[in-house]
């Protein structure tokens, strides 16, 4: 099927669903390593300030050194289609080949690896603010993966303080979030229906908290102090391991054994949902590529099959254990499911990642799809967690939903 078709067949369906939001599709196993960021060492969900770069980097693991194609699309506040033309927020043009790309270097798993920037030649800049999605498609005009992004520009303030919850049943384990906003640039107008918010917990936009209303405004000031609705689970602190030095134990890593390719077995975690909160120095779910000894970590790190193991008793019928972080974009996908062993009483998965730094976590999803993260791992209120506010702002008249402003801050600092 031609693209240009697949994409009249998805706007006729989307339209025939009242615009439904749109979803990120999640890659084949063989496109491994999404790095998605604009500028942090790190990948984390791109919130990038208007003109600055953004940069996707992935690997193919399938050996073909096949061609890629890029195609951005800007949305609404809802992730609905925005009504925009093509020209009226990208300078230049994308649907182009990716020709950043080199093939792996001295490393058992042979791969290719793409990198995109934009800025580049053909798309020199992206014009406007707001939410966007990159689609990469191959020869055959096949999507191979989509992911979202947000532009902004700071023409409001956005404070932030998180609180612990003040609903007092959920206290030990909740965290709130106050927000103000204000604006010398912008008088507001009809807030209630012009300006919109999206709270994001540690760059995981499935479990964002969207679209609260300002409980009170005074002249050009915004202020959001609710007592349930922008709370969120405070969760524990990710479990990590390193295995930026691929023959020997690292952080996290138990021991090692080389086959085809190494094998990296990870320490056996436990449920945290019944122990005492202990700080533990995390990034939040991301994760970052390294490799000892290498200048060029992208190309010459390798990949090893890494084995997670849970021990838990088994689930009922119709449950399932998952393992996620930002290095598969929190999905739920077949290879990161834990199988049981019963005899030994413990789930266990083995995943192919490349070397480096990562975090993650296990969550239990139930046969109706919805995600549980805290019977596995606890909540409590003091964990660290980072926090991002986007506020969208539409004026009357206006053709799309504008991003201006975006405030970040962590609960390192949580009062009562």
């Amino acid at each position: 099927m031609h693209k240009n078709t697949k994409y009249f067949f998805l706007f006729f369906l989307i339209t025939s669903v009242c615009f439904a939001q749109v979803e990120e599709i999640i890659p084949p196993d063989y496109i491994k390593t999404i790095y998605f960021n604009g500028g942090t060492n790190e990948s984390e969900l791109p919130i990038i300030k208007l003109g600055e770069p953004l940069v996707l980097e992935f690997d193919a693991l399938n050996g073909d050194e096949e061609d890629y194609y890029y195609e951005i699309k800007h949305f609404n506040f809802d992730w609905t289609p925005s009504i925009l033309v093509e020209s009226e927020y990208i300078d230049g043009f994308d649907e182009q080949r990716i020709r950043n790309f080199n093939n792996s270097f001295n490393t058992l798993q042979m791969f290719s690896h793409y990198r995109l920037t934009i800025p580049n030649q053909f798309t020199k800049r992206l014009k406007v603010t707001g939410n966007y999605m990159i689609t990469i498609y191959d020869d055959y005009d096949d999507i191979v993966f989509s992911r979202k992004f947000m532009i902004y520009e700071q023409t409001a303030n956005v404070g932030i303080a998180i609180k612990r919850s003040r609903d007092v049943s959920t206290i030990a384990e909740k965290q709130s979030v106050d927000i103000a906003i204000s604006s010398g640039v912008i008088q507001f107008v009809n807030p209630k229906q012009t300006v919109k918010t999206v709270i994001i917990q540690n760059n995981n936009l499935k479990t964002a908290i969207t679209d609260l209303k300002p409980q009170y405004i005074l002249g050009n000031q915004l202020s959001y102090r609710y007592t349930e609705e922008s709370s969120f689970y405070g969760g524990n602190e990710f479990f990590n391991f390193e295995n930026n030095e691929i023959r020997a134990a690292n952080n996290g890593v138990q021991y090692i054994r080389l086959e085809d390719l190494y094998q990296t077995y990870l320490f056996t975690n436990i449920s945290r949902a019944n122990t005492d909160y202990t700080f533990n120095p995390d990034i939040n779910g991301n994760f970052f590529i390294n490799a000892l000894n290498s200048d060029k970590p992208e190309t010459e790190a390798d990949y090893a099959d890494v084995h997670f193991s849970l021990k838990y008793p088994k689930l009922k019928e119709g449950q399932s254990i998952y393992v996620y972080g930002n290095f598969n974009n929190y999905e739920i996908e077949p290879q990161t499911e834990l199988e049981f062993f019963e005899d030994e009483g413990i789930y266990s998965a083995k995943i192919r990642l490349k070397q480096g730094f990562y975090n993650y976590k296990y969550v239990i999803v139930d046969k109706d799809g919805s995600v549980d993260e805290h019977t596995i791992s606890g909540s409590f209120w003091q964990t660290e967690n980072n926090y991002k506010v986007l506020v969208y702002y539409r004026a009357l008249g206006a053709r799309y939903d504008k991003i201006i402003g975006l405030g970040e801050t962590n609960s390192v600092g949580i009062t009562n």
